[in-house]
């Protein structure tokens, strides 16, 4: 049995797999490759984009989504997750998606089921179906040719769990990572090239992808307001001047932060071209995990 808890779950090759369904699944129809399967979702952590969009691949391949309302589960009362997840496993279901802010959690959880387990992110550790999605937009946009492409990761990336797996899988695709931060969100290992502004790199580069600042994994106050922060870090009208490279964000993209109005508006800008992906890919993966679930 097959789960994703983080991208090297997955090869190369079914990677390149999952893109081929996901080509397919694009402008799907409902079908009923999924039908009869049920799927849960478990979200302790706030999401617009990953549990739409998992609910409607879900529904567009025929299957069942039950979402367990965390807040008035019995976790409130006291219930560990493991038990909660055990329980849940004893009613038959065929796929788990969990997002938590515990890093790890979900990898934990693997011996207490016998479906697939999707890791829909946990904390600052992994986020693996958005890096999927976020390669596949790249990957296609390039078409396939991703070798020897540059791409500067801007923001938080030391808390970002969707900067960890992206650093993880992007390299297995020929792809340089740059990271681009303030001190306080600089990434603490040596392996990538780090910047201190967009400005030093943004000549070279062929893809950037904005990030949001993770206040609510911050400790203390790093900018007297997300204001100051914008001054060197806000992708504005200035730096995509004469310039031809893909942007991206995983959103929720705070405007005028992250990315100003107007460029949210340029169609080098792919957000809703990601959020596109995101429902073929996932859709792809729960294809893959859950009817290869040889269990």
């Amino acid at each position: 049995m097959q789960h994703l808890i983080r991208t090297s779950d997955f090869t190369k090759e079914e990677i390149l797999d999952i893109f081929e369904d996901a080509r397919g699944f694009l402008d799907f129809k409902p079908c009923e490759i999924l039908k009869g399967k049920i799927i849960v979702t478990l979200f302790f952590e706030n999401s617009t984009r990953t549990r739409s969009s998992f609910e409607i691949a879900a529904k567009r391949l025929g299957a069942e989504i039950v979402n367990l309302d965390v807040g008035t589960s019995s976790t409130k009362k006291g219930e560990t997750m493991y038990d909660t997840v055990a329980n849940i496993n004893a009613m038959g279901p065929d796929a788990i998606v969990i997002r938590h802010s515990e890093c790890g959690l979900p990898e934990s959880l693997i011996g207490y089921v016998d479906c697939p387990i999707i890791n829909a992110g946990d904390g600052r550790h992994s986020h693996p179906t958005q890096a999927l999605l976020d390669l596949f937009t790249i990957y296609e946009h390039f078409n396939g040719q991703t070798e020897g492409k540059k791409i500067a990761i801007v923001g938080d990336v030391r808390n970002s769990r969707v900067a960890g797996s992206n650093r993880r899988l992007l390299p297995r695709f020929g792809i340089d990572v740059n990271l681009v931060a303030p001190d306080c969100f600089k990434y603490e290992g040596n392996e990538f090239k780090q910047f201190n502004t967009i400005a030093e790199v943004i000549d070279d580069m062929d893809v950037v992808m904005s990030l949001r600042s993770q206040l609510e994994r911050h400790n203390i106050t790093y900018f007297e307001s997300l204001q100051e922060y914008a001054k060197d870090f806000c992708i504005t009208p200035e730096l995509m001047e004469g310039r031809d490279f893909l942007l991206l964000h995983p959103g929720p993209v705070n405007r005028n932060i992250d990315i100003s109005d107007e460029v949210l508006k340029d169609p080098r800008c792919k957000v809703l071209e990601q959020v596109r992906n995101g429902v073929a890919v996932r859709a792809a993966i729960l294809k893959k995990l859950i009817l290869n679930n040889k269990n």
